[in-house]
């Protein structure tokens, strides 16, 4: 197998840190957001084509394709992890063997998904009348023309080449993988818990307001997909810093470590700001894509986008945090922030408002998890750059 040169090492130690992480976060970005657009578009052309009740359909049983994705990215997400920090340790032996059991995503496949998922809904949908089923029929249609391309791609990688000996499973390797990628796993798991929590809440609790259970139900996947384009980007922008900061930490280059968290952090407020703009002033734009509705529906959609992601701006910088104790090799601490936005605060929050404040207390349940989530994060990472600025003393 061989190994990246020592000029594309160096690279790690010596090129600008902003360079760095735009070079690693696009092809991240775009693999994400497409991701993240293929399961919209899915609602799009079923919210046309069936109306808001069809997108409900669709919200109840997306927690389980989550699950899937979570297996993924404990592999994924742990190798890119353990890769980093054994490029910036020299270790290329344990690299070879980090690079055989890690995962690939590939952003062409992803892109591939998207395309023959938005040719063949209008065609199922509209042109065969086949409703919900066509748009699922396309659905396996583009995951199974991903899964092809993947295998296609998988023995091109240009930086690294490995045979069939680099495929053997190690234990140490893979419990190391494992433990860097489960703060991805389990923020995906949560997705999952809170998704299947927040349907119940919402058929519950609408069913007792004047929305009913379904535009509650249906306006909160909406929303909840809308905004995991938002968290597509930050968590791109995340991972394209993560080898800077893991190769640096791992070689002790920590002045860099604090320039591409910081440089990470920036990049990751602006997306987040410009989110929190169009959810608070211009949610109708984004609320008619998915069809044309009105009354009830929009005003709750327009309630959803304005109260739930009101302190999205928050965040990028936990976002950001998580991936970087990820990336220093805390995998622990990363769950916990992780964590904290997705379960610990989120659904004692989203039990007890309700209560309270009826169907609008689910909503209000999102801000203040961004809250208590954010002050958890910024104390952890106080506490690591001062740690981080005595080892570079």
């Amino acid at each position: 197998m061989e190994h990246a040169s020592h000029q594309d090492k160096s690279a790690f130690a010596t090129e600008p840190v902003g360079r760095l992480i735009v070079k690693f976060a696009i092809p991240c970005i775009i693999s994400l957001v497409v991701n993240a657009l293929y399961n919209i578009v899915d609602q799009i052309f079923i919210g046309w084509g069936v109306g808001y009740l069809g997108n409900g359909a669709t919200n109840v049983v997306f927690p389980i394709t989550i699950i899937a994705l979570a297996l993924a990215v404990l592999i994924g997400d742990g190798g890119a992890a353990y890769l980093s920090l054994k490029l910036g340790e020299g270790d290329l032996d344990s690299v070879k063997k980090g690079v055989g059991n890690a995962a690939v995503m590939i952003t062409i496949a992803g892109i591939a998904m998207l395309v023959i998922n938005t040719v063949f809904d209008p065609i199922f949908i509209f042109v065969f009348d086949m409703g919900v089923r066509g748009a699922a029929i396309a659905t396996i249609l583009g995951q199974i023309i991903s899964f092809l391309v993947s295998i296609f791609y998988l023995p091109r990688f240009k930086t690294f080449h490995f045979d069939r000996s680099a495929l053997r499973l190690h234990k140490r390797v893979c419990l190391s993988v494992l433990s860097l990628g489960v703060s991805s796993f389990i923020t995906q798991i949560a997705i999952t818990i809170v998704m299947a929590l927040f349907n119940n809440l919402l058929a519950v609790y609408g069913a007792a307001s004047v929305y009913g259970s379904e535009i509650p139900l249906t306006a909160m996947g909406i929303v909840m997909k809308v905004n995991q384009i938002m968290l597509s980007i930050l968590v791109g922008i995340a991972i394209g810093a993560q080898p800077v900061i893991g190769f640096n930490y791992g070689c002790k280059n920590f002045h860099r470590v604090k320039r591409a968290f910081e440089v990470a952090i920036a990049a990751a407020e602006i997306i987040a700001i410009i989110a929190f703009f169009i959810f608070q002033f211009a949610p109708m734009s984004v609320v008619s894509i998915f069809g044309s509705e009105e009354g009830l529906y929009n005003e709750f959609a327009v309630k959803c986008f304005r109260i739930f992601l009101m302190l999205c701006p928050l965040n990028g910088f936990q976002t950001v945090a998580a991936i970087y104790l990820q990336a220093i090799g805390k995998p622990i601490k990363s769950a916990v922030v992780t964590l904290s936005r997705q379960i610990v605060f989120l659904v004692p929050v989203a039990l007890l408002l309700p209560k309270a404040m009826g169907v609008v207390g689910v909503l209000w349940a999102g801000s203040a998890a961004d809250a208590l989530a954010f002050i958890l994060a910024l104390a952890m990472i106080v506490y690591e750059m001062k740690k981080l600025k005595k080892m570079a003393a």
